[in-house]
């Protein structure tokens, strides 16, 4: 059985060089430093993030046909206009590098200047058009604004009219919220780290912008706009029919927040491959609007290549969570 995984990361040598002499290490700053050591033994290394030939050795390994591929945590998607506008260009361009010397296993999504939304939208317009990429992958916020604010709009005006769409990932939340939620002298530092951030903090805080977008009414606005979401909802799904019962009929929504959800959003595994969770979206979202993803290299299961094999499903479900929906999302030839 064929194989598309689309949240898949990749880092530029020359943008990660960039990177780090307009603002020193990207992350510093972000996190705890005990929360950077854990990051720097656990986390893949800059050679594993760019090297294709161990990419391409992953994907032979577990039969995985095609990556779609987008920046990894060196991405210049949230540096000052002045310096993003350009600096994501040069970098979709060395992604495009990559698509075009293997056409036939990647494809990417693009990386934005955000804080610019029409340089932005161009951006995505040049992408899809002139190289031929799949969508655009959006991570975290944005100057503590979340991506339903208004001032974002074109972002995802041009994303419809492209008909390609926004893929929505975790990043670092505010230390505010570490704080609050996350911290006690009840354990290290370490384990607030990750517990804010791959544990459980990113997850909450890219679902609910999921949820934002939903509730800011952009759906009725933008009606073909599609969202996908990875980690299996980002802890969402379970909560849709409360929200449809407690906070829907409190918004000028046209449609339950549920309906505008299950059209609208697609999910993905992110390489969180159990079945029990697999059995929960399929009833919540049906096997259209589920996609597979490993989150290379940043997660490397082992049965990367058999998690689907291995589940009783019937053949057409697993084909089209496996290659059939990425397909037909992202127009793959």
């Amino acid at each position: 059985m064929k194989l598309i995984t689309i949240e898949e990361h990749f880092e530029s040598e020359l943008i990660t060089n960039e990177m780090n002499k307009i603002a020193g290490n990207a992350i510093s700053g972000q996190v705890s430093a005990e929360m950077l050591e854990y990051m720097k033994t656990d986390l893949p290394s800059d050679e594993e993030m760019q090297s294709t030939e161990k990419r391409l050795a992953f994907m032979d390994k577990h039969k995985i046909d095609r990556q779609v591929v987008s920046y990894g945590n060196m991405c210049p998607q949230n540096l000052p206009p002045n310096i993003s506008i350009d600096l994501c260009r040069r970098a979709n361009d060395e992604l495009a590098k990559l698509v075009q010397a293997h056409p036939e296993r990647f494809s990417g999504f693009a990386v934005l200047p955000v804080g610019s939304p029409k340089d932005a939208a161009q951006e995505l317009k040049r992408t899809v058009e002139e190289l031929d990429f799949k969508g655009v992958l959006l991570k975290g916020n944005y100057d503590h604004k979340y991506f339903d604010d208004p001032f974002f709009f074109p972002i995802f005006e041009m994303a419809q009219e492209l008909d390609v769409p926004v893929y929505f990932h975790p990043s670092f939340i505010p230390n505010t919220i570490t704080q609050q939620y996350f911290e006690s002298d009840q354990w290290s530092d370490v384990v607030t780290g990750i517990f804010s951030s791959a544990g459980f903090g990113w997850h909450m805080d890219v679902g609910i912008q999921v949820i934002r977008m939903v509730v800011s009414g952009i759906f009725d606005k933008l009606p073909n706009l599609k969202i996908i979401s990875g980690h299996w909802g980002e802890l969402m799904p379970i909560f849709l029919d409360r929200m449809d019962d407690m906070l829907a009929p409190r918004t000028t929504l046209k449609r339950k927040i549920s309906e505008y959800y299950q059209d609208n959003v697609y999910i993905t595994p992110s390489g969180i491959l159990h079945a029990r969770e697999l059995r929960f979206i399929l009833d919540v979202m049906g096997p259209d609007h589920i996609i597979y993803s490993i989150d290379y290299p940043y997660v490397k299961p082992e049965n990367a290549g058999t998690f689907l094999d291995e589940l009783d499903l019937d053949t057409e479900t697993k084909e089209k969570i496996a290659y059939k929906n990425a397909e037909k999302l992202l127009r793959l030839k």
